[in-house]
């Protein structure tokens, strides 16, 4: 029978754990400092310029290899904190945190793809990347595959160079990138959130933390015990002596009995995040969609109840007057129409004969699809809302102020962008180009109608999440319909066999 032995990284979570432990214990014996009122300064001081700070750190944080020498997540809880002291918009900055650290794993693939492992070999050490910890890295890297894309966020020095990684082990970003999309997300969203709602009050939080020590403990103690547990149980002989010992004591059958009716809804979610068939890419469709209805949601509620602006509204209206200048405002005027109902219309038109000349029957399903469901879903709900437009429009504009029409239309370019990339261009650098221009292109489009006073951040953000939301489950009852017709006995794909599977992606 195998030993169960603490590794070193056990027990450093367990030292870990104890130090914080020690620390709400003994916290009223330590110099005292207004951890608030040092936040709130720090909020009005940056303001919105927020957002450009998260955004160039969460970028570098994988695109330059900065993780390896700073942590990233001290700034993404600083995104937090100041949306939380309201002078920057929640969703906005959760959104560019997400998109900056997306791309920053982006260009990290890029590079190593380009340049391969050698060139990290030989320059590594100018950003503390020895031998050994590359090393650690691609063996950690060789066993999980693409999980250690989005597990690895999470882990400081496998965050670093699991893209740069990725890129040289020749996996596809066609595979990389749904990894990145949801672990991005994941990394984002935990520490924006855990910023946001610290800021309201420390206090209250330090002092719910103090008294759930002990449960803090056992947690801690459940989740090294869960790790150990899987370790072990990797190995077939003993996951067969266990079954052997539980068979033997009545009182653990039924738990025994209970394993074995939820293996198959354990098989279906192991499928859901495996490349190939309805996984990882119905999976990734899904959580887009998901967060693209909850900042549509979540903005509604709040204009319904409330048609007035929010304080992130203010801070963007307030720096857009800041930055104004006649020739930005020619530019946003020209930027601004290609987000125009009439000229993605007739875009769309262009792309369907095209897309039905190469025959590319489901794209073109998706495209009209797509583009119907966005632009109803607008009317419908500029119609329920009836919401008032900022003052002082540069531009004529007729119509409740949200959501923003021209935001929603223009995630048809990041739609055609994903498109084209994933197939017709097999080269890397220029996918990536070319995704990186369409994700551009929507924000600039959504950017422009609050610089030209014609919408608050928020319709924009709404109408960013409208469209991606429409698109997005529009492909993804494509997927399931093409895996369907495809498929007609169903997905019988077992744990291991997912088509498609990145290099080292099962254990």
């Amino acid at each position: 029978m195998k030993k169960l032995p603490i590794s070193g990284h056990t027990l450093r979570l367990l030292l870990g754990a104890l130090a914080v432990v020690l620390f709400f214990t003994f916290r009223d014996q330590l110099p005292e400092f207004d951890i608030e009122k040092i936040i709130e300064d720090l909020s009005e001081g940056l303001g919105a310029w927020t957002y450009g700070l998260v955004a160039i750190l969460a970028f570098l944080e994988t695109g330059a290899f900065v993780g390896l020498v700073a942590p990233g997540e001290f700034t993404v809880l600083l995104g937090g904190a100041v949306a939380g002291q309201g002078d920057i918009s929640l969703p906005l900055i959760l959104g560019i945190t997400w998109l900056a650290a997306f791309l920053g794993d982006t260009v990290s693939f890029m590079l190593g793809a380009k340049l391969g492992r050698d060139f990290l070999v030989k320059h590594g050490a100018k950003v503390r990347i020895s031998r050994d910890r590359l090393k650690q890295v691609e063996d950690y890297f060789a066993k999980h595959g693409g999980k250690t894309i989005i597990i690895g966020r999470f882990i400081g020095l496998v965050r670093a160079l699991a893209p740069f990684i990725a890129g040289t082990s020749k996996m596809p970003y066609s595979n990389f990138a749904p990894y990145s999309i949801i672990g991005t997300g994941l990394w984002a969203t935990t520490f924006i959130l855990i910023g946001y709602f610290a800021s309201q009050s420390l206090d209250r939080v330090a002092s719910i933390v103090g008294k759930g020590l002990i449960y803090f403990g056992f947690f801690v103690g459940f989740v090294v015990a869960i790790v150990l547990a899987i370790r072990y149980l990797r190995e077939q002989r003993n996951r067969d002596h266990v079954v052997a010992e539980m068979e033997k004591r009545r009182a653990l059958r039924p738990l025994l009995a209970t394993g074995r009716r939820v293996k198959p809804q354990a098989i279906f979610l192991y499928r859901r995040i495996t490349p190939g068939g309805l996984g990882l890419e119905l999976t990734t469709l899904m959580a887009i969609a998901s967060v693209g209805l909850f900042v549509l949601f979540a903005y509604w509620s709040i204009v319904a109840g409330d048609p007035a602006s929010t304080g992130g509204d203010r801070t963007a209206f307030d720096f857009s007057n800041d930055l104004r200048a006649g020739w930005l405002d020619d530019l946003a005027e020209v930027v601004t129409f290609f987000g125009s109902g009439v000229f993605v219309v007739s875009l769309a038109a262009l792309l369907g004969v095209w897309l039905a000349v190469r025959s590319r029957w489901t794209e073109l399903g998706i495209l009209v699809a797509g583009l119907i469901a966005t632009i109803a879903s607008v009317d419908l709900i500029k119609d329920a809302t009836d919401r008032p437009r900022p003052p002082g429009g540069l531009v004529e504009t007729n119509g409740s102020s949200f959501p923003s029409a021209h935001a929603a239309y223009s995630t048809i370019y990041t739609w055609l962008a994903v498109t084209i990339a994933f197939r017709t261009d097999p080269d890397i650098t220029r996918r990536t180009l070319l995704i990186t221009a369409g994700i551009a292109a929507t924000a600039l489009i959504g950017l422009t109608r609050v610089y030209l006073n014609v919408h608050w951040m928020s319709d924009v953000s709404a109408g960013w999440g409208l469209g991606a939301a429409s698109f997005a489950l529009v492909g993804a009852a494509a997927l399931v319909f093409v895996h369907l017709r495809k498929n007609p006995r169903s997905d019988d794909r077992g744990p291991d066999s997912g088509r498609g599977a990145p290099a080292g992606a099962r254990d």
